[in-house]
Formats: C-alpha cells, structure tokens, sequence
C-alpha cells in the first residue's frame, strides 16, 4: 500500500496549471464551492489523485476514468470511488490544509480530520460505538480531542474502504481510542504520521477477507 500527504498550500498554483486534467464534472464541482480555500482544496486533491493514478496505471491524467463502485448496502452506484475493473484500488480524503491519498492491490480508505475541541468531541462521541464512548469520558478533558480523531479517522477509514461510508451506523465497529488501533476482522488499520492538529488514518481489507468483513 502507498499513502501520500500532501500540503494544499504548496501544491494549490500547480493545480490551478493543471485544471485541464479533470473531467468537466470535477471542473463544475469545484468551482461550486464559495470559498477560494475548498476550491483549492479540491482541486490539490484531485488533480493529484489523476497524477497519481495515470502513473500508475500507465495513461494520461486526463485519460483516467472514474466511478463508483456499487454501493454495498443498497447495491446503488455510489459506492466507494473506483477506476473501472478495479486494477488499482485507492481512496481519497482532505481537510484544512492536507490532502491524503491512499493506493493498494485491495479496498482501502483513509481519513484525515482537524482535532475539533472539547465541545464538539463531547457531542459528535455519542455516535461512537459504547466501548469508545467509555474510553473517552475516562481521559482527562485535555486528551480526549486528539483520542476522539484516532478513532473518528479510523472508523471512516475502515467505512470507505468497505463501501458503506456513514451509511453504516458508526456505532457498529469498534476501532478503538487508545494510541493502538483495533481492527475489525479481515482488516488492517493503522495511523498515518501527519503535522500537528490533525489525525489520519488508513484501512486495509485483508485478501481473505469478504468485501464487508466485521
């Protein structure tokens, strides 16, 4: 697997060179958004996420195809995103000023988040699964926003490598708050190293392991 972080701030001038790699959809998607900073964001992302496949799928960024796998709870086309026949699995996923990218011969996802404080830890925990919730109200305060990002990445890492994304009660899967992760069965979960204020995480679907696993 290939994880690569990439700061927004230093790659946005070379994405706005670059807006001729996207399809017409991505073009109007970005410009839909207000603010000159999501925009960017947007466009560091997926540009990239073109380079990065054409490379090593062995084509033109622009050539690259993308769609949607179909949605395993619903059977619906917007499942996790793909290139047709999927040869290459990968995932996507930015906030503020990072942009991740995660590549691998298996369904992967990764997730990055700002550390949110207290207050909003202490609203958006209760959609955890009780076991993390018990984990949390046993920190001391201080700790408990970075404890809440290692496990909301991880939990919607794992979520968008089987497909589901939030479709899927977050409250189902237990990965953990604690500095080791916990994978549910047939996956592999780790933490990405990423600046301060931040966590990251990725998910791996092992190769024995069913598409929906845990």
């Amino acid at each position: 697997m290939d994880v690569r972080v990439l700061r927004v701030s230093a790659y946005a001038d070379q994405a706005a060179r670059e807006m001729s790699l996207l399809s017409d959809e991505e073009r109007d998607r970005g410009a839909a958004f207000r603010l000159q900073a999501d925009r960017d964001r947007y466009h560091v992302a997926h540009t990239a996420l073109r380079r990065e496949l054409a490379e090593r799928l062995g084509t033109m960024p622009a050539a690259v195809a993308l769609t949607r796998a179909g949605c395993p709870v619903c059977g619906g086309p917007h499942g996790r995103p793909s290139v047709p026949g999927d040869p290459l699995h990968f995932s996507l996923s930015h906030a503020g000023d990072l942009v991740l990218l995660a590549f691998a011969g298996a369904p992967v996802g990764v997730d990055v988040e700002q550390e949110q404080g207290t207050s909003v830890v202490t609203q958006v925990a209760r959609a955890l699964h009780m076991r993390e919730q018990e984990e949390l109200v046993a920190l001391p305060q201080a700790r408990r926003p970075a404890a809440f990002a290692r496990c909301w990445t991880r939990k919607e890492a794992y979520l968008k490598g089987t497909g589901t994304g939030l479709a899927e009660d977050p409250a189902v899967s237990y990965v953990g708050t604690s500095e080791v992760p916990v994978p549910p069965p047939g996956w592999q979960i780790a933490d990405i190293s990423v600046p301060g204020g931040y966590a990251a995480a990725w998910a791996l679907r092992l190769d024995s392991a069913s598409p929906h696993a845990g």
